[in-house]
Order: structure tokens, then sequence, then C-alpha cells
């Protein structure tokens, strides 16, 4: 299942907003850019706050270990493994 366009964009929107990336704007974050290291350059830290932003904004819980390097690599998987713990979660409602 393709991911939707709008988890995509709160992701993006929540990454600048939540991580406070200043002078970045959503639409400047491609969706294949990696996250962390030579990407946007988060860390750590922006992990733990994208993850509260994440099941805030989402309303889904996320385990500590499924912050991986796979779902948290760019933003399309990010939004490919929202979409399926909301589907999972039966709350696809969650992504409009």
């Amino acid at each position: 299942m393709p991911e939707s366009p709008t988890i995509r964009s709160k992701i993006k929107s929540l990454l600048v907003s939540a991580l406070r990336l200043d002078g970045l704007a959503p639409s400047d974050i491609a969706d294949d850019s990696p996250l962390f290291g030579e990407g946007l350059g988060l860390d750590s830290v922006d992990a733990l706050e994208l993850v509260v932003a994440l099941e805030k904004e989402f309303k889904i819980p996320i385990q500590s270990h499924e912050v991986g390097r796979e779902a948290f690599a760019s933003v399309g998987a990010l939004a490919a493994f929202i979409e399926r713990r909301l589907a999972a979660a039966g709350n696809a409602d969650a992504a409009s």
C-alpha cells in the first residue's frame, strides 16, 4: 500500500515544528532524504522528540524497539511505517 501524501506532509511539518529546524520549510524535505546523518542530521535526542510528536499527532504508540533505522530512515519510510500502524489499529482517519 503506498503511503498517503497527507501522512508525508504531516511528518515533514512535525519535523520542522517539533524539532525546531529553523530555516527549513516542510517542502524543502525530500521524501527520500535520510533523517539522520548526512540527511537532516537528526540525532538520538531528535529521534525521541520525533517519536513523541508522532505519537501525539497520529495517536499511535511507538515502542522503543520500533525506532530503528529502517522505519526512521526517511520521510517516505516513516510514512509507510505510520500507515501500517494506523491500518493495524483501524485508525486510518488519523491520516487525513
